[in-house]
């Protein structure tokens, strides 16, 4: 590639400047969008379509007229590339790049601001030339903790995505460290990927992917095969796993407006006895998904009479108690203690809801909550034994949290004491 350490901005030699130096980065090769590299950047990897980049950019008229710097802000500036985040040409150009090149791009209107440009800053149907610096670039989280992260390798089409339920027909190749365990055509069921040892991370990617995309999935154990391991791909416990899926093609499960309340009510028996199957396997996660498809069909039903309003109800506080005891096990005690405040709201005395909202409660040493809860399932049933031991045990907290205070505030009074003598002693020696 031609490099060029610094190009003059009048206007009549800027294109023909670009165009004997640069390279045309744009698909169709139209001469949208020319590059010429300044400082070359790092051998290796490229962005890919949905990362997270950082650059730093300087955007001028073909006249030299500067209109924008993210140096002068002194901030860098981030975005998903090819996402439709940021001008065609920033998209375009981008992908060329390498960590730590410095290019500058030559960009026709239509690849810029258009024909109607920029109010005060860029007139109508102008080319404009933006001197870009790839500082960073990072796969695309799609998970708040991180976990599963994807980069873009081909681009899918259309703007439709599979939901929980679709029957999705997929290419698969799995990789654990540089070897290779999984490599197959399947289909499978968003949301029962597990029922074909697929791991969660690739069955929660599915409803950001289209058809005909291709992506690399970044998996944490939490998302690939946790600390169990998978023993028939020999891959041992809390191992990071990476997959290449291909969505081939995919069936969309009708969505919620679609079903009528009979159909909603139908499905979700199915669907309450999947999750239970997952439950009973250990399987939290997996039966998370199942539980809160039921409460999105249900959430806001109203029956037409009793016996269809009850069993609308006895749905919704069932999946809710579930989903309380998957997150209990999970450790995710927030999460346990709104699903049993969903539950309380409708059926203030319930003994489950109460119970559970104790233990969580008690797991993150709110022992006086816990305490005042295992004391109400009590008032609901007295001959609840197990209540009654957990009522024991935030006792028994509550004693030690204080007496462990009271400790603290001792040493704490004793040495404000020592410091006060110390103080009133280097004074009687002043005076």
């Amino acid at each position: 590639m031609t490099t060029d350490q610094d190009l003059p901005m009048d206007h009549q030699s800027s294109t023909a400047l670009f165009a004997a130096k640069g390279i045309d980065v744009t698909t169709n090769k139209d001469q949208g969008v020319i590059k010429v590299i300044k400082h070359p950047g790092v051998d290796g990897d490229r962005p890919m379509i949905g990362d997270r980049v950082t650059v730093h950019y300087t955007g001028k008229l073909v006249t030299g007229k500067k209109f924008d710097c993210s140096r002068e802000r002194k901030e860098p500036f981030c975005f998903n590339v090819g996402k439709g985040q940021v001008l065609r040409a920033w998209d375009i150009g981008v992908l060329s790049m390498q960590r730590g090149e410095v290019c500058t791009l030559l960009c026709k209107p239509e690849y810029a601001y258009g024909a109607a440009g920029n109010p005060d800053k860029i007139p109508p149907s102008s080319s404009v030339v933006f001197e870009m610096e790839l500082i960073k670039f990072e796969g695309e989280a799609l998970t708040g903790d991180g976990g599963i992260v994807r980069r873009i390798k081909v681009k899918g089409e259309g703007y439709t995505n599979p939901n929980d339920g679709s029957v999705v027909n997929v290419h698969l190749e799995g990789r654990c460290g540089d070897r290779l365990f999984d490599c197959r055509d399947v289909s499978f069921i968003v949301g029962q990927a597990e029922d074909k040892s697929i791991p969660l991370g690739v069955d929660r990617a599915m409803d950001k992917m289209q058809k005909g995309e291709c992506c690399l999935l970044y998996l944490k154990p939490k998302y690939g095969f946790g600390s169990e391991g998978k023993p028939e791909y020999k891959i041992g416990p809390d191992k990071d796993i990476v997959y290449e899926v291909t969505l081939k093609d995919f069936q969309r499960a009708k969505d919620s407006w679609e079903m009528d309340l009979k159909e909603k009510l139908d499905v979700s028996a199915e669907v309450k006895n999947k999750g239970n199957q997952y439950f009973k396997a250990g399987r939290y996660y997996q039966a998370v998904i199942q539980y809160q498809r039921i409460i999105s069909w249900l959430e806001i039903e109203y029956g037409t009479g009793e016996v269809q309003q009850k069993k609308i109800q006895d749905y919704i506080l069932t999946s809710h108690l579930n989903l309380a005891l998957c997150f209990l096990r999970l450790k995710e005690f927030t999460q346990a203690v709104d699903n049993c405040n969903k539950v309380i709201e409708l059926d203030e005395n319930n003994e489950k809801a109460l119970y559970r909202r104790g233990e969580a409660r008690l797991c993150r040493n709110e022992f006086s909550l816990a305490l005042a809860d295992f004391q109400q399932v009590l008032q609901v049933n007295s001959a609840n034994r197990a209540a009654r031991a957990q009522i024991s045990i935030c006792q028994s907290k509550i004693k030690e949290h204080h007496e462990k205070d009271k400790k603290t505030y001792a040493n704490m009074f004793q040495k404000f004491a020592e410091r006060d003598a110390k103080v009133y002693k280097f004074t009687f020696y002043i005076f």
